[in-house]
């Protein structure tokens, strides 16, 4: 990994632990090279490559603020490509079933590869994300265990070192946060759901923790099969609830 995307990554490590929030400021560039173990054009390199990615901004005499994805300039191409996915899935729930598989021919390729790349500060980075799933569950807190869940999967394209997978991950992020969201809520109707989405974060983790590429793959894939059939089921369900709603009420007369 290039010193500049080591540095990236530990910046938002740092952003996530301290709980900075959109339009908060980052410590100064001598705090962050002190704390980093980093020289200062080092950081100021890596804060430019998240600047770049509209996840940081920089002010002129002002600072480092950590931006909102929904403030990034028209000008970024994750976002212009994003916009009208947005609107499809908003205005179509079929939608979320492409994305759900969009996910099944991505997700494959940077489970596989972050098993055989993943380093120690990766695998790290993983354990933590599922720890804030578990944590969040623990709060009842869909919203936020749906931002962890879409985080642990972003973490693992991290770990996969492969920059166009890691790109189109980042660039699908808040739609894949948003399904996800609103995939738990719905599934959280059906018992014992919960447990086993944990149980298959798990099951991922552990694959790529120990290397495993072909399990890693496997887990993730049927992680989504079970998701894609879960959400499909409760479609169905309240369907055919609709359709009977709708038939003229039975009476009898003597």
């Amino acid at each position: 990994m290039r010193l500049s995307d080591r540095l990236a990554k530990q910046l938002l490590d740092l952003i996530d632990e301290q709980g900075l929030k959109p339009g908060d400021r980052l410590p100064a560039e001598r705090r962050l090279a002190e704390d980093l173990g980093a020289s200062r054009p080092s950081i100021r390199e890596a804060i430019r490559q998240l600047s770049s990615q509209g996840l940081l901004r920089s002010r002129q005499g002002g600072g480092t603020y950590v931006q909102a994805a929904e403030s990034v300039e028209d000008d970024w191409p994750e976002r212009r490509l994003m916009r009208p996915l947005d609107a499809l899935v908003s205005d179509d729930p079929e939608y979320r079933y492409d994305v759900l598989e969009a996910r099944h021919a991505l997700e494959g390729g940077t489970a596989w590869h972050a098993a055989l790349r993943a380093t120690d500060q990766d695998r790290q980075a993983i354990r933590r994300r599922f720890e804030d799933i578990v944590r969040f569950q623990g709060r009842d807190d869909p919203d936020l265990s749906a931002q962890a869940d879409a985080r642990f999967h972003l973490a693992i394209a991290e770990a996969s070192h492969n920059a166009v997978l890691l790109q189109m991950m980042r660039g699908v992020f808040e739609l894949l946060r948003s399904t996800v969201t609103e995939n738990r809520q719905r599934m959280y109707l059906i018992r014992d759901t919960q447990d086993q989405l944990t149980a298959q974060h798990q099951a991922l983790m552990e694959a790529i923790l120990r290397g495993d590429a072909e399990a890693a793959r496997t887990t993730v894939w049927r992680h989504l099969e079970f998701v894609h059939g879960s959400v499909r089921k409760l479609d169905e369900d309240e369907a055919r609830c609709a359709r009977a709603s709708r038939l003229p009420p039975f009476s009898l007369t003597s």
